[in-house]
């Protein structure tokens, strides 16, 4: 479950990918795009402590692009790499926003919905003291199955920040598409994350394991 507020953040997310993406090897869009974005789903930080969120956005007419974020309360020591910026969030206060590649507990995170078949977490506001879920057209949803051992990730030990993204953990490897397309390469056999939302006309592959 994932715990949301209603607040206001400066600079918004999109600010932020707006000056970040055009950073990035994969991205092969305008120089100062315009992003729009297409939807976004949460993963669950047992811990409570960390914001795990994808963003899939488009500039213009382009290809729908996958951002996983992570939202840190402080900065996270040794991942100056993937800092994209920080944000002030009328609640919660100052907010580091990472590239979601390099934290380890997104790639926890992913493991975890890809290897035991799980769907995104439940996003929730509070309102006057009632939780209140909030509806989300993006699916997302893992191909593993239901009580499948997920090994455990405590640190990232390498990444290639390409498209597709690798990342290697201290227990197991993850594929993160970047610049999702009607026909990625998967490897043969291997536990997936797909998603549909709102005008997509099939699954398409986020991740994969292994």
């Amino acid at each position: 479950m994932a715990l949301l507020h209603r607040a206001d953040l400066t600079p918004s997310k999109l600010e932020l990918l707006n000056a970040w993406l055009p950073t990035r090897s994969w991205y092969t869009g305008p120089a100062e795009p315009d992003l729009a974005k297409v939807g976004a789903f949460r993963l669950d930080d047992p811990a409570g402590a960390v914001g795990v969120e994808t963003m899939l956005v488009r500039a213009g007419d382009g290809p729908v692009l996958q951002v996983p974020l992570t939202y840190r309360d402080a900065p996270l020591a040794g991942a100056e790499r993937w800092l994209i910026g920080t944000t002030e969030h009328s609640v919660l206060g100052t907010r580091w926003v990472y590239d979601a590649a390099g934290d380890p507990v997104y790639a926890a995170a992913l493991a975890t919905i890809i290897l035991t078949g799980a769907g995104q977490a439940v996003e929730e506001f509070e309102v006057d003291g009632v939780r209140q879920a909030r509806a989300n057209e993006l699916q997302a949803t893992g191909s593993g199955r239901a009580g499948a051992a997920v090994p455990a990730v405590t640190g990232v030990l390498r990444v290639a920040d390409t498209d597709p993204t690798l990342i290697a953990t201290d227990s197991l490897n993850l594929t993160v598409i970047r610049v999702l397309t009607d026909d990625p390469a998967v490897p043969d056999g291997a536990p997936t994350l797909t998603a549909t939302w709102p005008g997509s006309v099939t699954a398409r592959l986020l991740a994969c394991a292994g």
